[in-house]
């Protein structure tokens, strides 16, 4: 188990500092990175302002969406630099992900996708949305979370246009991209995790989780999905026509934020009531 007080938003695993990534607020519209290395190690970057959604590059490097543009935030250096968007000083960027070719995706309180063609310039962007809540990549194809609409969308490649779109259950929450091609959705309304193949975008399975799905992990192996209502995480075998369940855990309270790192086959489960993040080695091991 490894302290965190603070509550968590997002957090992320990279892969070239092998440490996880948490992105926490802080008092007076201020925000907070707190990475935890493999060896123990601690250190916190503060960001100057307020953080919405992180992504990362598995490079030593995330990106945070905040009012008018993102953090790029260097993980071994412990630094932070504000980019601004051109021309979007006033958007409120509530999520942000990075495609396969490099190239940041970001969401807005308004609806709109934006696709940046450079650190700074917007190549595209698309106003079809009632807010855009999350979002996740799968190669170079952004998928689009709207809580509002209870719906997913793919985007075309250029990001100008909605290639598919589709009702996500009765309520869904959030949202992960895995290693197998997929996107997982946990419809926490409704009681489902949803589980959509790519090109073209369609439901392949929706299975009953109960006691409030939240937080999602995609592995190569398995589908992780925590019920925030019983402060447990279930490992669900997705090989079949029907998931099926391998493992179970007890969890940190609140267990809003699930990432799992591959190569080590550790699962971490971050709090976002501040129980602090709890480290699960081996965490597929009996599936």
């Amino acid at each position: 188990m490894r302290p965190l007080a603070d509550r968590a938003q997002a957090a992320v695993f990279d892969a070239d500092t092998e440490s996880l990534a948490v992105l926490s607020p802080q008092p007076a519209d201020q925000s907070m990175i707190t990475t935890f290395a493999k060896g123990g190690e601690t250190r916190s970057v503060a960001l100057p302002g307020p953080a919405t959604a992180m992504t990362g590059d598995d490079e030593g490097r995330v990106y945070v969406s905040t009012r008018g543009g993102y953090f790029r935030v260097d993980l071994a250096g412990g630094t932070a630099t504000l980019v601004d968007v051109d021309g979007q000083n006033e958007t409120d960027f509530t999520a942000i992900a990075r495609r396969a070719d490099g190239r940041l995706v970001l969401g807005s309180a308004d609806g709109t996708v934006f696709t940046l063609s450079s650190d700074t310039e917007v190549g595209a962007q698309l106003k079809i949305f009632a807010r855009v809540d999350d979002l996740v990549t799968q190669g170079n194809t952004t998928v689009v979370l709207d809580r509002a609409q209870t719906s997913v969308t793919a985007l075309d490649e250029d990001g100008t246009d909605a290639d598919h779109a589709l009702r996500a259950g009765a309520g869904a929450t959030t949202m992960a991209a895995d290693e197998a091609g997929r996107v997982l959705v946990a419809d926490t309304r409704g009681g489902q995790l949803l589980v959509y193949g790519m090109d073209p975008l369609i439901l392949r399975q929706a299975y009953p989780v109960r006691d409030a799905p939240y937080g999602l992990a995609g592995s190569s192996t398995l589908a992780w999905v925590s019920q925030t209502a019983s402060n447990s995480v279930v490992g669900y075998d997705l090989s079949t026509g029907i998931p099926v369940e391998k493992v179970r855990y007890r969890t940190v309270q609140q267990p809003n934020s699930l990432v799992y790192d591959e190569p080590s086959g550790t699962l971490y489960v971050v709090s976002g009531s501040g129980a602090g993040v709890q480290v699960i080695p081996g965490a597929a091991v009996g599936s």
